[in-house]
């Protein structure tokens, strides 16, 4: 008995230090951006790296955020990633949430062909359907909005999340749903009040990757908007390169400023997630 313990002991410690040894070679490029983005220039490209600034420059972000450079404006830019990112995720939930559970409940002819459309459309690049979209938007006069990128991130959006929300509505006990409907609620109510609570874990996991997809457009978003002040953040970083050299230090803190909304969420919605992701993990 002790040895098998000990085996299992000697186990678990090598497995751990595997684990933190991918952490560590996955995180470093974290790491070192955002130490990048506390030092100068000159000490970026000395000759001897640095673990860690001699000197910690915070105006690299104190100017950003105080819109104090000429090149990115970070605030505006904040908005507009915030508008289209929430704009995209609330359609897709609202499209998505009553699609996936009509796929998952009711026996619909061609349900295959259907599920197997949406892993398709995730395999398309972003670049195939930018003509057809561009023609479209161009005909509904919405160019120029944020509606243009917020419908166009929701198609990329909507069949990814239909995937996720699937199967977590498969195991979703539907007992629950038949006594809401023995106690007076009808079929839509029942939906409403008892299935979207009892499911919440996978809707949220759902709502952040959707949201994720909205703020991390740009191709969408610089195609289909020739204002700078309807461009997002993912726009920015390009400012920073001109004909005279790159502001790397600037980069990497207007990339850390880009991705602490999205650190911040997962953050927040870790334990959501986490059981989102495992209760879609039960049935497929």
């Amino acid at each position: 008995m002790r040895r098998l313990f000990r085996k299992e002991y000697s186990r678990d410690i090598a497995y751990t230090i595997i684990a933190v040894i991918i952490a560590v070679i996955f995180l470093f490029p974290v790491y070192w951006i955002l130490i990048s983005s506390l030092k100068s220039d000159q000490e970026i490209f000395s000759r001897v790296q640095t673990w860690w600034p001699k000197k910690i420059h915070l105006e690299n972000y104190i100017d950003q955020i105080l819109n104090k450079t000429k090149t990115a404006n970070l605030p505006v830019q904040f908005r507009n990633s915030g508008i289209i990112a929430t704009g995209s995720m609330i359609l897709s939930l609202i499209l998505s949430i009553p699609a996936s559970y009509g796929i998952s409940k009711f026996n619909i002819p061609g349900k295959k062909p259907i599920l197997l459309t949406f892993l398709v459309t995730q395999m398309l690049p972003a670049s195939l359907i930018l003509t057809p979209l561009f023609l479209i938007f161009s005909k509904a006069g919405i160019l120029n909005s944020y509606l243009a990128p917020i419908l166009a991130t929701a198609t990329i959006s909507i069949p990814f999340v239909i995937m996720v929300l699937r199967p977590i509505f498969l195991a979703y006990p539907h007992e629950i749903e038949e006594a809401a409907l023995i106690d007076g609620c009808n079929q839509f109510t029942a939906f409403l009040k008892v299935t979207i609570p009892v499911c919440k874990s996978g809707i949220i996991t759902a709502a952040a990757f959707s949201f994720i997809y909205g703020w991390n457009d740009l191709i969408y978003s610089i195609t289909f908007n020739n204002k700078a002040d309807l461009l997002p953040m993912t726009s920015g970083i390009y400012q920073f390169m001109d004909a005279y050299g790159t502001q790397w230090n600037m980069i990497m803190a207007y990339g850390v400023i880009t991705e602490l909304p999205i650190i911040v969420l997962f953050v927040a919605l870790q334990k959501h997630i986490v059981g989102g992701l495992a209760g879609g993990a039960v049935k497929g």
